[in-house]
């Protein structure tokens, strides 16, 4: 039995002190594999040298929406240059967040819609990171399909409703801690939506599922998050390990 953390920043700070024991940990809870969404400039180096000393451990390309402030073309641009020297398993962590701030709003719209244009040139997924901000999240990758583009809704926290949509439009749906949480309100959606249309993810180091809630997120955790996917859909966890593993596998070939 083997799971796909399809999302998880373990070249985060919070994990500078301990991190080759925590990838440690993570192969130790059958992880086999890890998807690291990029965040900004700065994250890029530390990423790529995790990479490097562990392949399992891929490299996504992009820039965060909660990142996105006045300069964003020129940071974008530079990291277009990335994919001349490289490839990358996909495009993100693009989005848009009016949670925090809405100060950058036009720039996130456009930073995603240059994304999105990134997935669709090298023919790669592109995960996306939508908090208050669904609507305008699906309108722009419905404006952006053109058949190819595929990718993941991350930490998806939506309606069933929303949901499909999102599955209309060749996406899949990033499920993480929250589900584990008791109004976390998924039960409605992962008991709605086909699990072939779900990938397991952490966010590490955030999110925590219970029985680790307020601690510090981890890959190793990730066994949680499928055990309550199983329970909801009253189905086994080698099920559920081999669906999702299935899922990533394919979205990220």
């Amino acid at each position: 039995m083997k799971y796909i953390d399809s999302h998880a920043h373990v070249f985060s700070p919070e994990f500078a002190q301990d991190r080759e024991e925590m990838l440690q940990r993570a192969q130790e809870a059958q992880v086999a594999e890890v998807y690291m969404p990029n965040i900004d400039l700065a994250s890029i180096g530390t990423m790529l040298q995790i990479e490097e000393r562990h392949p399992w451990c891929h490299a996504l390309m992009g820039l965060h929406p909660c990142h996105v402030f006045q300069d964003y073309r020129e940071v974008l641009h530079e990291m277009e240059q990335w994919f001349e020297k490289r490839t990358f398993k996909g495009v993100g962590e693009a989005g848009l967040d009016y949670y925090w701030d809405k100060t950058f709003v036009p720039e996130q719209q456009e930073a995603l819609r240059i994304q999105c244009g990134w997935a669709k040139k090298y023919q790669i997924p592109i995960i996306l990171h939508t908090r208050d901000a669904f609507q305008d999240t699906f309108e722009i990758i419905r404006e952006q399909q053109d058949g190819t583009l595929r990718g993941i809704f991350h930490c998806f926290s939506g309606t069933v409703e929303e949901a499909q949509a999102a599955v209309d439009q060749n996406f899949l749906l990033g499920i993480g801690g929250v589900s584990t949480f008791k109004n976390g309100g998924l039960e409605p959606v992962l008991q709605a939506i086909d699990l072939k249309h779900v990938v397991l993810e952490t966010d590490s180091p955030y999110l925590a599922p219970v029985p680790k809630r307020g601690k510090r997120n981890e890959p190793a955790f990730l066994p949680y998050v499928a055990n309550r996917i199983s329970e909801i859909k009253s189905i086994t966890l080698d099920e559920v390990a081999a669906a999702t593993t299935a899922n990533a596998r394919n979205l990220f070939a």
